[in-house]
């Protein structure tokens, strides 16, 4: 469904600041990075804390975007062919559109919101009834105030039932999300404390939810929930109320549950009709969410023989882009549960992320969810593929077969197959080797099998990054900037144990102004990996000039002795405006030029071939309010010198004192650049409280062997550990080796084992741990075992190994295979 510029202006209620033709639009955008198709796309320039859209449109129009809609002045004299509309608020206007073409369609409309389960519950529904309805759903997450809208545009004349979710994080929102969305149909899934930060209580939180199904005819919801009953019975307009639970007034009455290790047979009655459905998994979670799918599915009038066959069919839903090692130095993207345009565009636009390997490789079935025409389909993945610049694409599936042609044009190398069996046939035959590999397929294709293929075999101890995390902890920290603080993040020691590159190419994408590492060694890694970000080096060796040079790195110089030496190199060199930067020591008594001999810096620095990028120097104690007035008398030291400085060489340069806690703690400190580290790992070095962060790092592995032991008997190396009792002991697959603390033996650690805490027993082993795992119920070998993580936190392991936060997430070796995953 196609609309003209003149009527989206109309819709939005807006004036052309710039008309220059008639454009047919098709796509909407709101992130210049995810540019496809430029001359049927719409850009909002969308405003935000840090960043004013208006800045991307320059580099929009020379890309082909003709397009604009914004609410700030622009000089139009510099984009003569584009057609620009003025709008009080470009979210306000995104909103408007996506209500506009929401109204043209008369079918039912699933909204779906709560504290928790809404992805999966849509993604559950899309399953189970994609053989009946031709389906239109919110891609991956998209529930916020822009990714509602973005999912009520994919809407068209095809689709015949849609399913849509909502999230909020304050009063006010869930109105907005209500007039797009116009459920017809509402499942409200749960109300629990997730993102209620900005409520004054639980209650006013499930009441905000509950806007969503204004004008929903029927709302599905857990009737065992005081809170949701009251919240729904107080609802101004008629509507329809289907429970369900062990309440008396339930639709659905929950007459017993049965779990075993890996499935759960619930029973149920509904109109005094008696039935059981087996589902494969045992967890809560999944349990009360497959409740709510069944209820919707009742509800449209599903008998209960086919709800039976097909619950027992759900299959687990990948909520994240997962980010590994595979064999012969690629990277691993493996996203092989579904396979519709949406979802491809998403994993495109992670592929593209990757800036490690220089070839980019996808492995594509055919999409079976989709509306458009086979051949109107597959020229549009085939553009996408294109535009993301993909080097190699293996197709498999006889729909890719079919249209090998449009392929042909768009990407050099190509070969496709039947199936995934005669892939796996050839497998060997295929050279994989420095690239990165997205496998992307619909779950019939069975694209796990390539997978285990493709991927590095990992040490059964892994460390999970969580990337949305990350970029959740930098939003956290930028709103606490001024607009015009550049930020520095800080990537040393791997990352903090994260892993460089694949943190420094999120960074990179999410436009941070620098980055800071220790040594020269791994920023040429950094550069290696696609990064061209600048760089600062802050302990430079005298073997490293060179390598500054070649990659194009930026030192810190701290010393007068450091300074010659560079200095004679460059001349020898004849290189000039050579860009470092100066360390000024202002207390912490580690490295810089001392204050005292400011004058004499100034004089070498005249004649010198350096080019000051930036001054700055480090805060002791910034995280501790008893050291407040030394930690201003550390600012007031170095603003004086870099004042100096600056004055006397003539021109201007960066300043910056702040890490993590002055960040929080003296914002009165930012100068002009702000260096963020722990922080953006999740952890608040400054103890606020006044920022939401997630630990972006879960240490995993799994059980090995376990034993019974009787009272007396003897656990691990020097018999430190000793059975009290008749005793269940778990040997876990991680020692010291990995960068678990020996300290933590003896019972000082613990590690969280099916939503308990077990300690350890005896010493730890170079490779191994011992956990006492008595009571534990139904534990079996080969469970995961979590180290530390969202539920265990890095600091409270810290606190029982007697250190800090930063040497666990550092230490943990490099033998620990890092797996990065994006929801």
């Amino acid at each position: 469904m196609n609309y003209s510029i003149e009527h989206i202006n109309k819709i939005v209620n807006g004036s052309f600041f710039h008309f220059y033709q008639n454009d047919s639009i098709e796509h909407l955008l709101i992130d210049s990075r995810k540019l496809i198709f430029p001359s049927t796309t719409l850009f909002f320039a969308l405003n935000g804390a840090r960043r004013n859209g208006n800045k991307f449109i320059d580099e929009l129009y020379k890309k082909g975007v003709r397009n604009f809609v914004l609410n700030d002045i622009v000089d139009v004299s510099l984009y003569p062919e584009a057609n620009i509309i003025s709008v009080e608020n470009s979210l306000d206007a995104l909103q408007q559109l996506a209500a506009h073409h929401r109204s043209l369609f008369d079918i039912p409309v699933i909204g779906i919101t709560g504290s928790n389960g809404k992805t999966i519950v849509k993604e559950w529904l899309n399953q189970l009834l994609e053989d009946k309805f031709n389906i239109v759903r919110s891609p991956r997450s998209y529930n916020s105030q822009i990714g509602v809208p973005l999912s009520i545009w994919q809407m068209n004349e095809t689709h015949e039932l849609a399913i849509f979710e909502a999230g909020i994080s304050e009063p006010g929102e869930m109105k907005r999300l209500e007039e797009v969305i116009k459920p017809t149909i509402g499942v409200f899934t749960n109300i629990g404390e997730a993102h209620a930060e900005n409520f004054k209580n639980i209650g006013q939180k499930a009441k905000e939810k509950a806007i969503l199904f204004t004008n929903a005819s029927i709302i599905i919801y857990p009737a065992d929930s005081k809170i949701i009953g009251e919240v729904l019975s107080g609802l101004h307009q008629p509507v329809k109320l289907f429970g369900w639970g062990q309440h008396t007034k339930a639709q659905v009455s929950i007459r017993q549950i049965e779990k075993n290790a890996h499935r759960t047979v619930i029973h149920l009655s509904n109109n005094n009709f008696n039935f059981s459905v087996t589902i494969p998994f045992a967890d809560n979670a999944s349990i009360e969410n497959a409740i709510n799918c069944i209820c919707v599915l009742l509800y449209l009038g599903t008998p209960t023989d086919t709800i039976i066959r097909k619950m027992f069919l759900l299959s687990p839903i990948a909520m994240r882009l997962e980010l590994k090692s595979g064999i012969n130095n690629c990277s691993v993207i493996n996203d092989s549960y579904s396979a519709d345009l949406s979802s491809l565009k998403i994993a495109l636009d992670f592929l593209e992320q990757q800036k490690q390997h220089a070839k980019k490789t996808v492995i594509l079935s055919d999409i079976l969810q989709s509306d458009k025409p086979s051949e109107a389909l597959y020229k549009e993945v085939a553009q996408s593929l294109q535009q993301k610049k993909i080097n190699r694409l293996i197709g498999i599936g006889d729909k890719m077969i079919g249209h090998k042609k449009i392929f042909e044009d768009k990407i050099a190398d190509i070969s496709f197959y039947h199936s995934t069996d005669a892939f796996k046939q050839d497998f060997h035959q295929l050279v994989f080797r420095d690239e990165t590999i997205l496998i992307k397929g619909a779950r019939v294709f069975g694209f796990e099998k390539i997978d285990q293929l493709l991927a590095e075999q990992i040490h059964r101890t892994v460390l999970e990054i969580d990337l949305n995390a990350m970029t959740h902890n930098l939003k956290q920290y930028q709103q606490l900037l001024k607009p015009s603080t550049k930020l520095m993040a800080m990537v040393k020691a791997f990352a903090y144990g994260s892993g460089s590159f694949e943190i420094a190419n999120l960074l990179q994408f999410h436009k941070v102004d620098y980055l800071a590492v220790a040594y020269t060694d791994e920023a040429i890694d950094l550069r290696k990996g696609g990064i061209s970000l600048p760089i600062m080096v802050m302990n430079v060796e005298t073997d490293s000039f060179e390598a500054l040079i070649q990659y194009n790195l930026e030192p810190v110089i701290f010393s007068f002795q450091q300074f010659a030496l560079l200095d004679a190199y460059l001349k020898k060199e004849g290189l000039q405006q050579f860009p470092v930067h100066i360390e000024f020591e202002t207390g912490m008594n580690r490295l810089g030029f001392e204050l005292k001999k400011i004058s004499e810096l100034e004089s070498v620095l005249k004649n010198s071939n350096f080019k000051i990028q930036s001054a700055f120097s480090h805060l002791a104690a910034s995280e501790e309010f008893q050291q407040d007035d030394f930690t201003k008398q550390q600012a007031m030291l170095f603003g004086k010198a870099a004042d100096e400085l600056q004055q006397s060489l003539g021109y201007t340069f960066i300043k910056h004192i702040s890490n993590s806690a002055a960040i929080i703690r003296h914002p009165d400190l930012q100068f002009d650049m702000v260096r963020l580290g722990i922080g953006l790992y999740g952890i608040d070095s400054a103890s606020s409280g006044n920022l939401d962060l997630i630990e972006i790092s879960t240490l995993k592995s799994t059980i090995a062997q376990i034993k019974q032991l009787s009272d007396g008997v003897t656990v691990g190396y020097n018999r430190k550990g000793v059975a009290e009792g008749n005793t269940s002991i778990a040997t876990v697959r991680i020692g010291y080796a990995d960068g678990y603390p020996r300290s933590l033996g003896n019972g000082n650690g613990k590690m969280l084992l099916k939503g308990h805490l077990a300690p350890v027993i005896g010493s730890v082993c170079m490779d191994m741990t011992m956990i006492d795992i008595t009571g534990i119920p139904d534990v079996k070998e080969g469970d995961e075992v979590i180290v530390f993580g969202k539920e265990l936190s890095v600091k409270q392991v810290a606190k029982w190994a007697q250190t800090i936060p930063y040497e666990i997430l550092t230490g943990v070796s490099q033998r620990v295979k890092r797996i990065y995953f994006e929801e």
